[in-house]
Order: structure tokens, then sequence, then C-alpha cells
């Protein structure tokens, strides 16, 4: 994990006969525990415009209930690994999970926006907890290298497919029950893997340096949540408000903080040496771009199918479902060429899809055809998302030594993130900026409201479009690697 070597000494029977005798029975609880969260990010954004209608949440502030989710997770993910391994994995685990699940049963008892809210934020925080001490217990479960590939590629399936799962399991519950039993469903789930954690889980735990670097996770997360709310604020009050600037300078100023810190702690949440790599500085930063592009797009992509094109929610669920199809098939295909051609001509391939993928979103109207436009665009859309991830997934591990290359693993993941989080606040922002330009030139009618929702939609896949570029841009002026320099194994993801 972070910083930290993951060894196998301490945990009873591991070293034998490739790992410990229960260690496919343990891979079965972690997959449900990992599916548990994976779920959680798509299930919710299907439910989302039931739960804003019903707890009466504006526009503006709609984007917390997927931003105060990522933000803490993001934020707290390195922090996270750290603790799980000095604190135990077992433990960290299994707290992660109860921790889990208590906060979705508060977000699906939520009476008001603001406890929803609070409750994403506290999901955040546990998923940072149990995610890392996933991956960790896998790492030292399975020590043959070919029976890890095999558990690897099952955590990585579950996190592939997941996305795929809660588009259609939220289309059913909120549709047939309601949109609270998206978050609910979390607690049967975490129970099942609790009730087998207990007896088949062993604990294990990292040994030396036990410091953690509280003072790094606090200053960055908070740094994130004061940039995000500066979003938000433009939105209802505008960019040249003296709220909106003082946020956005306090998130700047906090986030320089955070780098000083880093440079000056001899336990750094987050080694100052892994991004400064010309590579793997670019990788991150592709990664945050596309990420900030893509969380947002998502979630209008959501409201257009519903509030617009009036689908029931597993109408909309299975509608979302061609983007994870593009993502499988270009994934696939990217794994077989990364050796070949190298990482860098894939990442550039991969922004151009996705950005034409995004610009053809930019064309829906209060009419279009899904099968003529939607379908195929949501592929593109996808395709280039493969080819993206999977490069930049090596990439993130390029030239890393050992003890740090599950701070690299994580800080990729925290980058997506994150920049899902600022993507999200910005492009909501930008929506609604949108939609109140467009009715103030308008003459109100019967169809002035829908136009103007689908003018903001535009607007915001317009802005998406522009941070994936951007990401394009970043892959080409900064990364230098070489084919054969690349890592071609799979690295661990955390979901």
């Amino acid at each position: 994990m972070p910083g930290t070597p993951s060894t196998t000494a301490d945990v009873p029977g591991a070293g034998t006969q490739g790992g410990h005798p229960r260690r496919w029975a343990v891979l079965a609880v972690i997959a449900v525990a990992q599916l548990m969260v994976v779920l959680d990010a798509t299930i919710v954004n299907i439910a989302l415009p039931h739960a804003q209608a019903d707890l009466g949440i504006s526009d503006a502030d709609r984007q917390w209930v997927v931003t105060a989710y990522t933000l803490t997770f993001g934020g707290l993910l390195l922090l996270g690994g750290r603790i799980a391994d000095y604190w135990g994995r077992k433990r960290a685990f299994l707290v992660g999970m109860v921790g889990f699940a208590l906060a979705s049963a508060v977000g699906g008892l939520a009476t008001n926006g603001a406890l929803l809210f609070g409750a994403r934020a506290l999901q955040g925080v546990f998923g940072a907890l149990l995610a890392p001490a996933s991956l960790a217990l896998l790492t030292v479960l399975f020590t043959e290298t070919r029976e890890r590939a095999k558990a690897f590629a099952v955590y990585g399936a579950i996190a592939g497919g997941g996305s795929a799962v809660g588009l259609l399991l939220g289309g059913v519950l909120t549709e047939y029950t309601s949109w609270r039993w998206c978050l609910l469903v979390n607690i049967p789930i975490a129970a099942f893997a609790l009730l087998l954690a207990l007896p088949l889980v062993p604990e294990s735990r990292a040994h030396g340096d036990t410091r953690y670097d509280v003072p790094g996770a606090l200053v960055v997360t908070l740094g994130l949540v004061s940039l995000v709310y500066g979003f938000t604020r433009a939105a209802e009050d505008g960019w040249d408000a003296a709220g909106t600037l003082a946020f956005i300078a306090a998130g700047v100023a906090l986030l320089a903080a955070f780098v000083v810190i880093e440079l000056r702690s001899s336990h750094p949440l987050l080694p100052m040496r892994i991004l400064l790599d010309r590579n793997r500085g670019g990788a991150y930063l592709a990664s945050t771009l596309i990420g900030a592009g893509l969380f947002g797009a998502f979630l209008f992509l959501t409201f257009y199918f519903q509030v617009v094109l009036r689908y029931t929610p597993l109408e909309a669920g299975l509608a979302s479902l061609p983007v994870t199809a593009g993502v499988l098939i270009a994934a696939g295909a990217a794994s077989q060429l990364l050796p070949r051609v190298g990482a860098k001509p894939l990442m550039l391939a991969g922004a151009v899809l996705a950005a034409a993928g995004m610009v053809a979103l930019t064309q829906v109207d209060v009419d279009t055809s899904f099968a003529a436009h939607l379908l195929p665009a949501q592929v593109v859309l996808g395709m280039g998302l493969g080819f993206t991830f999977v490069p930049l997934s090596s990439l993130a591990l390029y030239g890393v030594p050992e003890h740090d290359a599950g701070a690299a693993s994580a800080t990729l993941n925290a980058t997506q993130q994150v920049g899902g989080s600022l993507g999200t606040a910005l492009l909501n922002t930008m929506y609604t900026s949108a939609v109140t330009g467009y009715l103030a030139t308008r003459v109100p009618d019967p169809g002035t409201q829908v136009r103007a929702l689908v003018h903001g939609y535009s607007v915001a896949f317009a802005w998406g479009t522009g941070l994936i570029l951007l990401s394009g841009l970043t892959t080409l002026l900064l990364i230098r690697v070489r084919r054969q320099d690349v890592p071609t194994g799979a690295p661990a993801h955390l979901g």
C-alpha cells in the first residue's frame, strides 16, 4: 500500500502452496464488498433525478450527491491505504464495510439534501478505507504469480462490470421501489459479506514506521472541497462574486500548502517523487482531465434520458449501457495492442474517440433518436475511455520503485475521483448558467423550459469535450515514454 511494501510474513498460512489456504473463499468475500462500492457510483446516478425532486435539491446543489462521495473517497484514499497497512487490513476491511453500509442507511433515509450530501461524504470516507484494504488483502493472500493474476482479474472484472450492473439495478430499484433503495441495498450486501469475512479473512499488517500524514490528508481534502464549493457558488452568484473568488482562492492556497507539507514530511501521504517524473505526472494530469470531462457528462446524460426523453429509470439504465459496451470492447483491444504500439498512441486515439463521442452528444435535441444518434455516440465515447484507461494504468507504474507501487496505483485512482469531483461541479455550473441565460432571452412558452434544459446539456457536453481534448494535449506534450519501457502486466486498481 502507499509507501510501504506489502509482506506476507505476518499472514498465517501465506507463502505456502501459493498463498493462504482460504484465499479463494476470501476472494469471493472481497469481490462482494468491491461490487458494493462499484455499484454505488452508477446506481446513484440513475436515482438522482428522483432524489432531487423528492428532496427539493436545487440544480446548482445536486452535483453534491456525486462530488461529496468522490471528494472524500479520492482525497482520503492514500491515507486509507496507510491505515489499512498499519492498523490491520482485516480490521480496516470490516470497519470500512460496516461504515459504508451505515452511511448508505443514512442516505437512504435522508429527509433533505444536506443529510443526503453528508451521507454520501461518509460513504466516501469508509470507501477510502475499504478499497485499499481489499486490494492489500489480495496482495498478501495470493503469493504465486499466476494465482495473483487470476485474483486481480476477478477484482478488475468486478470493477469494470459492476458499473453496468449498477445502471440496471438502479433502474429497477428506482422504478419499482424507490430511489432510496439504491442506497439501502448496500445494507444486505454488506451484512452478507460481513458474516463471511469474520471467520474467513485473516488479519495482516505491515511493520515499521506507522506514522500517518493526517495534516496532508485534511489539507488536500479541504482544498478540493473549497474549490468545488467555489464552482457551486459561481452557478448561483456568478464567477466574479466575492464569495466565489474567495472559495476558489482558498482551495488553490490549500492545495499549494498540501504540496509544501508533502515536500517537508518525513512520511508523506503522496511522495512528490511519484508526481515529478514527466511521464507519470503527465499520466496523472491526463487522468484528472479525462475524469473531469466524463463524470459530469454521465450525470447529464442520465438527466437527459429521464427529464427530456421521458425514459423510465430502467429504460435510462439500459440506454446508458452502450458506454460500458464500448469500454469493454476497447479495453480488450488495448490490452493486446499496448505491448506492440506503446501507451502514447493508444491514449491519443482514446482522447480523439472520446472527444468525438462527446461532440456527437452536444447535438442532442428534444427528440433525438436513440438508435441513430445516442447509441453510436455512447459506443464511441466508451471506446475512447477503454483505449485511454488501459495504458494510463501502466504509465502510473512506469519507473516506480517497488515500495512506491501502492502509492502510485492509488494516486491514479485518486486523480480520477478528484477530476470527476471538479469536473462535475464545473460542468454543473456551466449547465446552470446556460439554462438561465437561455430563459432570459426567450419568450416563455410551453416548450421553452425543455429547450433550455437541452441547451444546458449541450453546453455541458461541450465543456466535457474541451476537458477531454486537454487530456489528449497533455498526453501529446508530456508523455515521452518508449513502448518497450512500459509495464504491460495488469496493475492493481483500487476501484
